[in-house]
Protein backbone atom coordinates (compact mmCIF):
# COMPACT_ATOMS: atom_id res chain seq x y z
CA UNK A 1 0.00 0.00 0.00
CA UNK A 2 1.53 3.22 -1.42
CA UNK A 3 -0.19 5.81 1.12
CA UNK A 4 0.21 9.33 -1.53
CA UNK A 5 2.80 9.48 -3.82
CA UNK A 6 3.60 11.46 -7.58
CA UNK A 7 3.80 8.86 -10.33
CA UNK A 8 8.01 8.12 -11.13
CA UNK A 9 7.59 7.12 -14.67
CA UNK A 10 9.95 4.46 -14.19
CA UNK A 11 7.82 2.52 -12.24
CA UNK A 12 4.65 0.20 -13.32
CA UNK A 13 1.66 0.80 -12.23
CA UNK A 14 -1.37 -1.30 -12.31
CA UNK A 15 -4.44 0.27 -13.92
CA UNK A 16 -7.74 -0.40 -12.99
CA UNK A 17 -10.83 0.09 -14.96
CA UNK A 18 -13.82 2.26 -13.46
CA UNK A 19 -15.92 -1.38 -12.88
CA UNK A 20 -13.31 -2.83 -11.15
CA UNK A 21 -13.06 0.55 -9.11
CA UNK A 22 -16.00 0.52 -7.81
CA UNK A 23 -16.01 -3.25 -6.59
CA UNK A 24 -12.61 -2.58 -4.91
CA UNK A 25 -14.77 0.43 -2.95
CA UNK A 26 -17.57 -1.68 -2.38
CA UNK A 27 -15.60 -4.36 -0.87
CA UNK A 28 -13.26 -2.28 1.05
CA UNK A 29 -15.81 -0.14 2.43
CA UNK A 30 -17.68 -3.75 3.99
CA UNK A 31 -14.32 -3.85 5.78
CA UNK A 32 -14.01 -0.33 7.23
CA UNK A 33 -16.03 1.80 9.66
CA UNK A 34 -18.57 3.70 7.89
CA UNK A 35 -17.24 6.99 6.09
CA UNK A 36 -13.75 6.04 6.19
CA UNK A 37 -13.12 5.88 2.57
CA UNK A 38 -13.96 9.76 2.34
CA UNK A 39 -12.41 10.64 5.26
CA UNK A 40 -8.82 9.86 3.69
CA UNK A 41 -9.98 10.67 0.49
CA UNK A 42 -11.01 13.97 1.95
CA UNK A 43 -7.48 14.57 4.03
CA UNK A 44 -4.99 13.33 1.29
CA UNK A 45 -6.97 16.00 -1.27
CA UNK A 46 -6.40 18.67 1.35
CA UNK A 47 -2.87 17.55 2.07
CA UNK A 48 -2.41 17.75 -1.42
CA UNK A 49 -3.85 20.88 -1.93
CA UNK A 50 -1.76 22.68 0.73
CA UNK A 51 1.44 21.28 -0.79
CA UNK A 52 0.43 22.61 -4.26
CA UNK A 53 -0.98 26.23 -3.35
CA UNK A 54 0.76 26.82 0.30
CA UNK A 55 0.59 30.97 -0.35
CA UNK A 56 -3.54 30.60 -1.22
CA UNK A 57 -5.16 33.07 -0.46
CA UNK A 58 -8.47 31.53 -1.22
CA UNK A 59 -8.97 27.64 -1.92
CA UNK A 60 -12.36 27.08 -3.87
CA UNK A 61 -13.82 23.54 -4.41
CA UNK A 62 -16.52 22.76 -6.95
CA UNK A 63 -18.46 19.58 -5.73
CA UNK A 64 -20.81 17.44 -7.39
CA UNK A 65 -23.79 16.20 -6.24
CA UNK A 66 -22.20 12.63 -5.58
CA UNK A 67 -19.22 11.13 -3.69
CA UNK A 68 -16.70 13.21 -5.64
CA UNK A 69 -18.43 15.99 -4.27
CA UNK A 70 -18.01 14.74 -0.97
CA UNK A 71 -14.53 14.27 -0.95
CA UNK A 72 -13.90 17.62 -1.93
CA UNK A 73 -16.95 18.78 0.93
CA UNK A 74 -14.29 16.70 3.33
CA UNK A 75 -11.50 18.14 2.07
CA UNK A 76 -13.03 21.47 2.58
CA UNK A 77 -13.60 21.17 5.79
CA UNK A 78 -10.23 20.05 6.59
CA UNK A 79 -8.67 23.00 4.79
CA UNK A 80 -10.88 25.50 6.99
CA UNK A 81 -10.07 23.77 9.97
CA UNK A 82 -6.53 24.30 9.38
CA UNK A 83 -6.72 27.91 8.61
CA UNK A 84 -7.51 28.39 5.00
CA UNK A 85 -10.40 30.73 3.29
CA UNK A 86 -12.25 27.94 1.78
CA UNK A 87 -15.29 28.90 -0.95
CA UNK A 88 -17.78 25.68 -2.07
CA UNK A 89 -19.62 26.08 -4.99
CA UNK A 90 -21.94 22.66 -4.58
CA UNK A 91 -24.42 21.41 -7.12
CA UNK A 92 -26.59 20.16 -4.30
CA UNK A 93 -28.62 22.69 -2.82
CA UNK A 94 -28.90 21.26 0.70
CA UNK A 95 -27.09 18.28 2.73
CA UNK A 96 -30.40 15.91 1.59
CA UNK A 97 -30.00 15.99 -2.27
CA UNK A 98 -26.66 13.98 -1.47
CA UNK A 99 -25.56 10.04 -0.72
CA UNK A 100 -24.98 9.56 2.83
CA UNK A 101 -21.25 9.72 3.25
CA UNK A 102 -21.47 13.02 1.68
CA UNK A 103 -24.30 14.43 3.45
CA UNK A 104 -21.88 14.08 6.51
CA UNK A 105 -19.16 15.62 4.62
CA UNK A 106 -21.37 18.65 3.72
CA UNK A 107 -22.29 18.97 7.93
CA UNK A 108 -18.63 18.42 8.96
CA UNK A 109 -17.77 21.18 6.53
CA UNK A 110 -21.16 23.73 7.31
CA UNK A 111 -19.75 23.20 11.23
CA UNK A 112 -16.06 24.09 10.21
CA UNK A 113 -17.40 27.22 8.97
CA UNK A 114 -16.95 26.83 5.00
CA UNK A 115 -18.05 29.49 3.23
CA UNK A 116 -21.12 28.13 0.45
CA UNK A 117 -21.17 30.46 -2.51
CA UNK A 118 -23.27 29.59 -5.84
CA UNK A 119 -20.75 31.78 -7.81
CA UNK A 120 -17.05 30.98 -8.45
CA UNK A 121 -14.33 33.82 -6.36
CA UNK A 122 -12.31 35.55 -8.06
CA UNK A 123 -8.68 33.66 -8.05
CA UNK A 124 -4.98 34.47 -8.76
CA UNK A 125 -2.20 32.43 -9.80
CA UNK A 126 -1.45 31.69 -5.90
CA UNK A 127 -4.73 30.66 -5.47
CA UNK A 128 -5.76 27.28 -6.20
CA UNK A 129 -9.39 25.38 -7.45
CA UNK A 130 -10.21 21.75 -6.35
CA UNK A 131 -12.26 19.96 -8.95
CA UNK A 132 -14.62 17.76 -7.19
CA UNK A 133 -17.51 17.79 -9.09
CA UNK A 134 -18.44 14.12 -11.02
CA UNK A 135 -15.07 11.97 -10.92
CA UNK A 136 -15.60 8.20 -11.09
CA UNK A 137 -19.27 8.55 -11.22
CA UNK A 138 -19.69 10.22 -14.55
CA UNK A 139 -20.16 7.07 -16.54
CA UNK A 140 -23.38 6.30 -14.09
CA UNK A 141 -25.14 9.21 -15.64
CA UNK A 142 -27.98 8.05 -17.77
CA UNK A 143 -28.14 8.53 -21.76
CA UNK A 144 -29.28 11.53 -22.55
CA UNK A 145 -29.16 13.13 -19.17
CA UNK A 146 -28.70 17.06 -19.74
CA UNK A 147 -25.83 18.11 -17.66
CA UNK A 148 -27.27 21.33 -14.56
CA UNK A 149 -26.01 24.51 -16.46
CA UNK A 150 -24.24 25.57 -13.53
CA UNK A 151 -21.94 22.13 -14.12
CA UNK A 152 -21.09 23.24 -17.31
CA UNK A 153 -20.69 27.31 -16.34
CA UNK A 154 -18.38 25.76 -13.09
CA UNK A 155 -16.42 23.46 -15.55
CA UNK A 156 -15.60 26.88 -17.96
CA UNK A 157 -14.30 28.61 -14.94
CA UNK A 158 -12.11 25.44 -14.37
CA UNK A 159 -10.49 25.29 -17.81
CA UNK A 160 -9.95 29.33 -18.18
CA UNK A 161 -9.25 30.09 -14.58
CA UNK A 162 -5.13 31.60 -13.93
CA UNK A 163 -5.03 29.42 -10.56
CA UNK A 164 -4.09 26.01 -10.58
CA UNK A 165 -6.73 23.20 -10.66
CA UNK A 166 -6.30 19.76 -8.63
CA UNK A 167 -8.64 17.16 -10.16
CA UNK A 168 -9.98 14.98 -7.35
CA UNK A 169 -9.59 11.43 -8.87
CA UNK A 170 -10.01 12.39 -12.19
CA UNK A 171 -10.60 15.82 -14.37
CA UNK A 172 -14.78 16.22 -14.41
CA UNK A 173 -15.56 15.34 -17.98
CA UNK A 174 -13.10 12.54 -18.57
CA UNK A 175 -13.97 8.74 -18.80
CA UNK A 176 -12.18 6.80 -16.43
CA UNK A 177 -11.28 3.79 -19.16
CA UNK A 178 -11.01 5.28 -22.19
CA UNK A 179 -9.60 8.91 -21.67
CA UNK A 180 -12.00 10.54 -23.77
CA UNK A 181 -15.10 13.59 -22.61
CA UNK A 182 -17.73 12.49 -21.89
CA UNK A 183 -20.19 13.91 -24.68
CA UNK A 184 -20.82 17.84 -24.12
CA UNK A 185 -18.06 18.03 -21.05
CA UNK A 186 -15.02 18.22 -23.43
CA UNK A 187 -13.18 21.76 -23.01
CA UNK A 188 -13.55 24.26 -25.39
CA UNK A 189 -10.31 26.63 -24.84
CA UNK A 190 -6.87 25.33 -23.84
CA UNK A 191 -6.13 25.29 -20.04
CA UNK A 192 -4.57 29.02 -18.65
CA UNK A 193 -3.03 27.60 -15.56
CA UNK A 194 -1.12 23.75 -14.04
CA UNK A 195 -2.86 20.77 -13.99
CA UNK A 196 -2.65 18.33 -11.28
CA UNK A 197 -4.75 15.36 -10.59
CA UNK A 198 -4.76 13.23 -7.37
CA UNK A 199 -5.80 9.49 -8.21
CA UNK A 200 -8.01 7.67 -5.53
CA UNK A 201 -7.74 4.31 -4.72
CA UNK A 202 -6.96 3.18 -8.08
CA UNK A 203 -5.14 4.51 -11.38
CA UNK A 204 -7.44 4.44 -14.20
CA UNK A 205 -6.17 4.02 -17.79
CA UNK A 206 -7.65 7.17 -18.48
CA UNK A 207 -5.51 9.25 -17.27
CA UNK A 208 -2.68 8.30 -19.66
CA UNK A 209 -3.83 7.94 -22.86
CA UNK A 210 -6.00 9.71 -25.48
CA UNK A 211 -7.01 13.15 -24.24
CA UNK A 212 -6.02 12.33 -20.51
CA UNK A 213 -2.36 13.11 -20.40
CA UNK A 214 -3.09 16.60 -21.10
CA UNK A 215 -6.55 17.19 -18.52
CA UNK A 216 -4.92 15.28 -15.83
CA UNK A 217 -1.34 17.25 -16.09
CA UNK A 218 0.92 15.67 -12.94
CA UNK A 219 -0.82 12.43 -11.39
CA UNK A 220 -0.19 12.06 -8.09
CA UNK A 221 -1.74 8.35 -6.16
CA UNK A 222 -3.42 7.67 -2.58
CA UNK A 223 -4.63 4.18 -2.40
CA UNK A 224 -6.63 5.19 0.50
CA UNK A 225 -4.93 2.19 2.65
CA UNK A 226 -6.72 -0.77 -0.07
CA UNK A 227 -4.41 -2.91 -0.67
CA UNK A 228 -4.74 -4.22 -4.79
CA UNK A 229 -1.95 -6.26 -4.75
CA UNK A 230 -3.82 -9.60 -5.62
CA UNK A 231 -6.07 -8.31 -8.21
CA UNK A 232 -5.71 -8.13 -12.04
CA UNK A 233 -5.46 -4.90 -13.58
CA UNK A 234 -7.16 -3.93 -16.51
CA UNK A 235 -3.29 -2.49 -18.08
CA UNK A 236 -0.65 -1.77 -16.35
CA UNK A 237 1.64 2.22 -17.22
CA UNK A 238 4.77 0.60 -18.08
CA UNK A 239 7.77 1.19 -16.27
CA UNK A 240 11.39 1.75 -17.09
CA UNK A 241 13.20 -1.02 -19.17
CA UNK A 242 15.64 -3.19 -17.32
CA UNK A 243 19.16 -1.67 -17.93
CA UNK A 244 21.11 -4.01 -20.99
CA UNK A 245 24.76 -5.44 -20.55
CA UNK A 246 26.77 -5.70 -23.64
CA UNK A 247 29.80 -8.50 -23.13
CA UNK A 248 32.62 -7.76 -23.86
CA UNK A 249 33.26 -10.85 -25.75
CA UNK A 250 30.95 -10.11 -27.99
CA UNK A 251 30.48 -9.16 -31.86
CA UNK A 252 27.96 -7.26 -34.38
CA UNK A 253 26.71 -10.95 -34.96
CA UNK A 254 25.45 -10.87 -31.51
CA UNK A 255 23.18 -7.87 -32.09
CA UNK A 256 21.55 -9.22 -35.23
CA UNK A 257 21.05 -7.97 -38.18
CA UNK A 258 18.32 -5.44 -39.07
CA UNK A 259 16.79 -4.55 -43.01
CA UNK A 260 14.98 -1.24 -43.49
CA UNK A 261 12.85 -2.10 -46.54
CA UNK A 262 11.04 1.02 -47.87
CA UNK A 263 11.87 4.58 -49.31
CA UNK A 264 9.71 4.59 -52.61
CA UNK A 265 11.51 6.81 -55.32
CA UNK A 266 9.98 9.51 -56.73
CA UNK A 267 8.37 7.32 -59.33
CA UNK A 268 4.75 8.71 -61.66
CA UNK A 269 3.37 10.51 -57.68
CA UNK A 270 6.48 12.91 -57.72
CA UNK A 271 7.08 12.12 -54.06
CA UNK A 272 10.08 10.55 -52.82
CA UNK A 273 9.90 9.07 -49.40
CA UNK A 274 13.21 7.62 -49.25
CA UNK A 275 14.30 9.35 -46.28
CA UNK A 276 11.65 7.49 -44.07
CA UNK A 277 13.04 4.51 -45.04
CA UNK A 278 16.88 6.50 -43.91
CA UNK A 279 15.55 7.71 -39.86
CA UNK A 280 14.30 3.84 -39.24
CA UNK A 281 17.92 2.81 -40.23
CA UNK A 282 19.63 5.19 -38.43
CA UNK A 283 17.49 4.62 -35.59
CA UNK A 284 18.26 0.88 -36.17
CA UNK A 285 22.10 1.54 -36.06
CA UNK A 286 22.38 3.80 -32.98
CA UNK A 287 20.17 1.47 -31.05
CA UNK A 288 22.99 -1.22 -31.45
CA UNK A 289 21.39 -3.40 -34.11
CA UNK A 290 24.95 -5.85 -35.43
CA UNK A 291 23.92 -4.68 -38.56
CA UNK A 292 21.70 -2.51 -40.55
CA UNK A 293 20.62 -3.26 -44.27
CA UNK A 294 18.76 -0.76 -46.63
CA UNK A 295 16.90 -1.71 -49.22
CA UNK A 296 15.45 1.19 -50.93
CA UNK A 297 12.32 0.81 -53.20
CA UNK A 298 13.43 2.81 -55.92
CA UNK A 299 16.68 2.59 -58.15
CA UNK A 300 20.30 2.73 -57.15
CA UNK A 301 20.43 6.57 -56.45
CA UNK A 302 19.53 5.55 -53.21
CA UNK A 303 22.00 3.54 -52.40
CA UNK A 304 24.42 6.78 -52.23
CA UNK A 305 21.87 8.47 -50.32
CA UNK A 306 21.77 5.65 -47.56
CA UNK A 307 25.81 5.57 -47.55
CA UNK A 308 26.00 10.13 -47.61
CA UNK A 309 23.69 9.61 -44.67
CA UNK A 310 25.08 6.85 -42.87
CA UNK A 311 28.20 5.23 -43.60
CA UNK A 312 27.58 2.00 -41.48
CA UNK A 313 24.69 1.29 -43.13
CA UNK A 314 24.87 -1.03 -45.71
CA UNK A 315 22.66 -0.91 -49.43
CA UNK A 316 20.83 -4.10 -50.69
CA UNK A 317 18.71 -5.30 -53.22
CA UNK A 318 15.58 -6.37 -52.18
CA UNK A 319 16.45 -9.33 -53.96
CA UNK A 320 19.50 -9.92 -52.12
CA UNK A 321 17.83 -10.13 -48.84
CA UNK A 322 18.09 -13.28 -47.06
CA UNK A 323 14.93 -12.93 -45.59
CA UNK A 324 14.89 -16.95 -44.27
CA UNK A 325 18.36 -16.42 -42.42
CA UNK A 326 17.03 -14.84 -39.17
CA UNK A 327 16.72 -11.22 -40.27
CA UNK A 328 14.78 -9.15 -38.46
CA UNK A 329 12.68 -6.38 -41.19
CA UNK A 330 11.24 -2.76 -40.85
CA UNK A 331 8.74 -3.05 -43.73
CA UNK A 332 6.71 0.07 -44.93
CA UNK A 333 9.14 3.09 -43.89
CA UNK A 334 8.37 5.14 -46.55
CA UNK A 335 7.51 2.62 -48.70
CA UNK A 336 4.54 3.85 -50.44
CA UNK A 337 2.78 1.69 -53.22
CA UNK A 338 6.09 0.19 -54.15
CA UNK A 339 6.03 -1.83 -50.77
CA UNK A 340 2.95 -4.08 -52.58
CA UNK A 341 5.39 -6.10 -54.56
CA UNK A 342 7.58 -7.17 -51.68
CA UNK A 343 5.45 -7.30 -48.72
CA UNK A 344 4.13 -11.17 -49.60
CA UNK A 345 7.74 -12.85 -49.21
CA UNK A 346 9.18 -10.49 -46.28
CA UNK A 347 5.22 -12.06 -44.41
CA UNK A 348 5.75 -15.74 -45.64
CA UNK A 349 9.79 -15.60 -44.82
CA UNK A 350 10.63 -13.24 -41.94
CA UNK A 351 11.84 -14.52 -38.99
CA UNK A 352 10.92 -10.83 -37.43
CA UNK A 353 8.93 -8.44 -38.59
CA UNK A 354 8.03 -4.75 -37.77
CA UNK A 355 5.53 -3.46 -40.66
CA UNK A 356 4.67 0.59 -40.15
CA UNK A 357 3.25 2.88 -42.31
CA UNK A 358 2.66 2.00 -45.95
CA UNK A 359 3.08 -1.81 -45.36
CA UNK A 360 -0.10 -1.10 -42.79
CA UNK A 361 -2.39 0.94 -45.19
CA UNK A 362 -1.53 -1.99 -47.94
CA UNK A 363 -2.19 -5.03 -45.90
CA UNK A 364 -5.45 -2.97 -44.98
CA UNK A 365 -6.69 -3.10 -48.44
CA UNK A 366 -5.48 -6.41 -49.52
CA UNK A 367 -7.44 -9.77 -48.21
CA UNK A 368 -4.34 -11.88 -49.53
CA UNK A 369 -1.87 -10.00 -47.47
CA UNK A 370 -3.75 -9.87 -44.36
CA UNK A 371 -4.37 -13.46 -44.76
CA UNK A 372 -0.57 -14.04 -44.71
CA UNK A 373 0.02 -11.82 -41.82
CA UNK A 374 -2.45 -13.50 -40.06
CA UNK A 375 -1.19 -17.00 -40.36
CA UNK A 376 2.55 -15.66 -38.95
CA UNK A 377 0.40 -16.44 -35.19
CA UNK A 378 0.29 -20.01 -36.33
CA UNK A 379 4.35 -20.06 -36.81
CA UNK A 380 6.02 -20.50 -33.45
CA UNK A 381 9.42 -19.09 -34.94
CA UNK A 382 8.05 -15.83 -36.09
CA UNK A 383 7.18 -12.58 -34.35
CA UNK A 384 5.59 -9.64 -36.05
CA UNK A 385 4.71 -5.95 -34.36
CA UNK A 386 2.55 -3.43 -35.83
CA UNK A 387 2.93 -0.12 -34.94
CA UNK A 388 -0.29 2.17 -36.42
CA UNK A 389 -1.77 5.37 -35.55
CA UNK A 390 -4.87 6.10 -35.42
CA UNK A 391 -5.58 6.29 -38.73
CA UNK A 392 -3.77 3.09 -39.97
CA UNK A 393 -5.27 1.25 -37.76
CA UNK A 394 -9.19 2.33 -38.49
CA UNK A 395 -8.22 0.81 -41.89
CA UNK A 396 -6.45 -2.28 -40.72
CA UNK A 397 -10.40 -2.29 -38.71
CA UNK A 398 -12.39 -1.22 -41.22
CA UNK A 399 -13.96 1.33 -39.30
CA UNK A 400 -13.10 5.27 -38.51
CA UNK A 401 -10.31 7.53 -36.20
CA UNK A 402 -12.84 8.21 -34.24
CA UNK A 403 -13.89 4.90 -33.17
CA UNK A 404 -10.29 3.96 -32.83
CA UNK A 405 -9.64 6.84 -30.33
CA UNK A 406 -12.76 6.45 -28.46
CA UNK A 407 -11.58 3.52 -26.55
CA UNK A 408 -8.23 2.60 -27.64
CA UNK A 409 -7.14 -0.21 -25.23
CA UNK A 410 -9.99 -1.93 -27.48
CA UNK A 411 -9.07 -0.87 -30.57
CA UNK A 412 -5.29 -1.89 -29.86
CA UNK A 413 -6.45 -5.46 -28.34
CA UNK A 414 -8.95 -5.90 -31.28
CA UNK A 415 -5.63 -5.52 -33.49
CA UNK A 416 -3.53 -7.54 -31.60
CA UNK A 417 -6.25 -10.99 -31.62
CA UNK A 418 -7.03 -10.27 -35.17
CA UNK A 419 -3.55 -10.84 -36.27
CA UNK A 420 -2.39 -12.65 -33.69
CA UNK A 421 0.44 -10.23 -33.02
CA UNK A 422 1.99 -7.31 -31.04
CA UNK A 423 0.53 -4.19 -31.73
CA UNK A 424 1.53 -0.52 -30.73
CA UNK A 425 -1.35 1.64 -31.17
CA UNK A 426 0.73 5.34 -31.34
CA UNK A 427 -0.47 8.45 -30.35
CA UNK A 428 -0.92 10.23 -26.80
CA UNK A 429 -0.07 7.12 -24.30
CA UNK A 430 0.99 4.34 -26.87
CA UNK A 431 -0.69 1.29 -26.00
CA UNK A 432 1.04 -2.05 -26.73
CA UNK A 433 -1.11 -5.33 -27.13
CA UNK A 434 -0.84 -8.67 -27.69
CA UNK A 435 -3.13 -11.72 -27.41
CA UNK A 436 -3.12 -13.00 -23.96
CA UNK A 437 -0.79 -10.09 -22.55
CA UNK A 438 -2.44 -6.99 -20.29
CA UNK A 439 -1.83 -4.44 -22.24
CA UNK A 440 0.81 -1.22 -21.45
CA UNK A 441 -0.04 2.20 -22.11
CA UNK A 442 3.25 4.26 -22.53
CA UNK A 443 4.07 7.25 -19.69
CA UNK A 444 6.98 8.65 -21.91
CA UNK A 445 6.87 11.16 -24.71
CA UNK A 446 5.48 14.42 -25.15
CA UNK A 447 3.85 16.42 -28.15
CA UNK A 448 7.60 17.42 -29.18
CA UNK A 449 7.22 14.12 -30.84
CA UNK A 450 4.25 15.22 -32.98
CA UNK A 451 6.29 15.81 -36.55
CA UNK A 452 7.52 14.10 -40.01
CA UNK A 453 9.79 11.03 -39.27
CA UNK A 454 9.40 10.31 -35.49
CA UNK A 455 7.51 6.88 -36.28
CA UNK A 456 9.66 5.78 -38.70
CA UNK A 457 12.75 6.31 -35.69
CA UNK A 458 10.34 4.34 -33.21
CA UNK A 459 9.88 1.17 -36.03
CA UNK A 460 14.01 1.28 -36.16
CA UNK A 461 14.14 1.69 -32.86
CA UNK A 462 11.96 -1.81 -32.14
CA UNK A 463 13.75 -3.87 -35.19
CA UNK A 464 17.28 -3.00 -32.93
CA UNK A 465 15.26 -4.49 -30.02
CA UNK A 466 13.77 -7.21 -31.78
CA UNK A 467 16.99 -7.99 -33.67
CA UNK A 468 17.70 -9.49 -30.00
CA UNK A 469 14.99 -11.14 -29.00
CA UNK A 470 13.57 -14.61 -29.77
CA UNK A 471 11.08 -14.77 -32.34
CA UNK A 472 8.41 -15.39 -30.03
CA UNK A 473 5.12 -12.82 -29.38
CA UNK A 474 5.99 -12.74 -25.73
CA UNK A 475 9.51 -10.90 -27.18
CA UNK A 476 7.46 -8.98 -29.21
CA UNK A 477 5.29 -7.80 -26.92
CA UNK A 478 8.73 -6.86 -24.17
CA UNK A 479 10.46 -5.54 -27.19
CA UNK A 480 7.75 -2.88 -28.22
CA UNK A 481 7.03 -2.05 -24.69
CA UNK A 482 10.70 -1.22 -24.30
CA UNK A 483 10.80 0.47 -27.54
CA UNK A 484 8.19 2.84 -26.48
CA UNK A 485 9.04 3.52 -23.64
CA UNK A 486 13.25 4.54 -24.47
CA UNK A 487 11.53 6.48 -27.76
CA UNK A 488 9.87 8.51 -25.58
CA UNK A 489 12.38 9.08 -22.73
CA UNK A 490 14.90 10.52 -25.16
CA UNK A 491 12.21 13.00 -26.37
CA UNK A 492 11.32 13.76 -22.64
CA UNK A 493 15.33 14.88 -22.31
CA UNK A 494 15.66 17.17 -25.20
CA UNK A 495 16.73 20.19 -24.35
CA UNK A 496 13.91 22.69 -24.36
CA UNK A 497 15.58 25.77 -26.12
CA UNK A 498 16.43 22.79 -29.07
CA UNK A 499 14.26 22.04 -31.68
CA UNK A 500 13.44 18.29 -31.87
CA UNK A 501 13.80 16.49 -35.52
CA UNK A 502 13.41 13.26 -36.64
CA UNK A 503 17.34 12.43 -37.64
CA UNK A 504 18.01 13.91 -34.08
CA UNK A 505 16.00 11.88 -32.47
CA UNK A 506 17.47 8.94 -33.77
CA UNK A 507 20.97 9.91 -33.27
CA UNK A 508 20.31 10.49 -29.53
CA UNK A 509 19.45 6.59 -29.01
CA UNK A 510 21.18 4.07 -27.39
CA UNK A 511 22.51 0.68 -27.10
Amino acid sequence: MAGMLRLDLSTAYPLFSSEATRHIESVAATKLPPHTLMQRAGLATARLARALAPHARTIWIACGSGNNGGDGLQAAAALQVAGRHVVVSCLASDAQQLPLDARQAWLLAREAGVEFAQHPPDLGPQDLCVDALLGLGLTCRPHGHSPDPRLLQWLAVLQSSAAPVLSVDLPSGLLADTGQFAPGLAPKTPVASARHTLALLTLKPGLFTALGRDAAGSVWFDDLGVDTANLRPAAWLAGAPAPSTRLHASHKGSYGDVAIVGGEGMGRRGMGMTGAALLAASAALHAGAGRVLVAPLDDAASAGAVTALQPECMPRRFEALALEGGLTVVAGCGGGVAITAVLAPILQQAARLVLDADALNVIAADRTLAQLLSERAHHPDRSTVLTPHPLEAARLLGTGTEAVQADRLCAAGELADRFGCAVVLKGSGSVVAAPGCTPRINPTGNARLASAGTGDVLAGLLGARLATAPATLDAAFGAACRACWEHGAVADRWPHHTALTALGLARALTA
